[in-house]
């Protein structure tokens, strides 16, 4: 869908993001443009001209493939009790969850070998 000059005015002034250039703004009301088929209002040429797309970047950290979500609270447990929450956690991360429900935490405490005694 493209907008006519008019349209395209009336969006720039109801966003009010730019400052408004008088001479620019009289030339698009009277319905003048530009060969092209588009077209730039004010200074939004120089801001697209110097915007960086930083979502673009390839850039890789080493060791930062995995993003934990959770802080690591093992200091001060006992050596089963960290085996456990390292456990928790393994499981955390290979199942990309943030909590447990009462049956993947049996499913974890089972997988490190206890069982019920009956």
């Amino acid at each position: 869908m493209e907008l006519t000059a008019r349209e395209t005015l009336t969006n720039v002034k109801a966003i009010s993001m730019l400052p408004s250039n008088p001479s620019t703004t009289d030339a698009l009301a009277s319905g003048s443009q530009s060969s092209g088929s588009s077209f730039v209002v004010g200074s939004v040429a120089t801001q697209a001209e110097s915007f960086v797309d930083r979502r673009s970047t390839e850039v890789v950290k080493p060791g930062s493939s995995e993003r934990r979500q959770f802080g690591n609270s093992h200091f001060g447990l006992s050596e089963d009790g960290r085996e456990l929450a390292l456990a928790i956690d393994q499981y955390k991360v290979k199942h990309h969850r943030r909590y447990l429900t009462c049956d993947e935490m049996i499913e974890v405490i089972q997988s490190l070998g206890y069982s019920r005694a009956t």
